[in-house]
């Protein structure tokens, strides 16, 4: 099935953009990794709305794009054991790992008739 996110500025959500390096032969496990990790824990933590894997296409660089209800809920899962074991795996993976959190500022589009 297909999810496309919808980013909506109006909607106050906490925005994780989590910027991993990684060497270009191990882009792939990651994005299995995350995708895996998403589907068997991050999703079913209170609070979750989305994730979105991005991959570079140098190979060198993963983009996290997830969202969560508040910035508490995503607090209270870096403190759950079950989605840590996940982000070390991450961790050892990437050469660095930057998460981030935003807040949506503006979103823009083109109008489909």
């Amino acid at each position: 099935m297909t999810v496309t996110a919808r980013i909506d500025s109006s909607r106050p959500v906490a925005t994780l953009i989590n910027t991993f390096t990684v060497s270009p032969d191990r882009q792939s496990e990651l994005l299995a990794l995350l995708a895996h990790a998403t589907e068997e824990t991050m999703k079913h933590q209170p609070g979750f709305v989305c994730a979105n894997f991005h991959a570079s296409q140098d190979g060198e660089r993963v983009i996290n794009y997830a969202q969560w209800e508040s910035e508490e809920h995503y607090r209270t899962m870096l403190a759950n054991p079950e989605a840590r074991v996940h982000m070390d795996q991450a961790a050892k993976i990437a050469t660095d790992v930057q998460p981030r959190l935003f807040q949506v500022h503006s979103t823009h589009g083109r109008t489909r008739p």
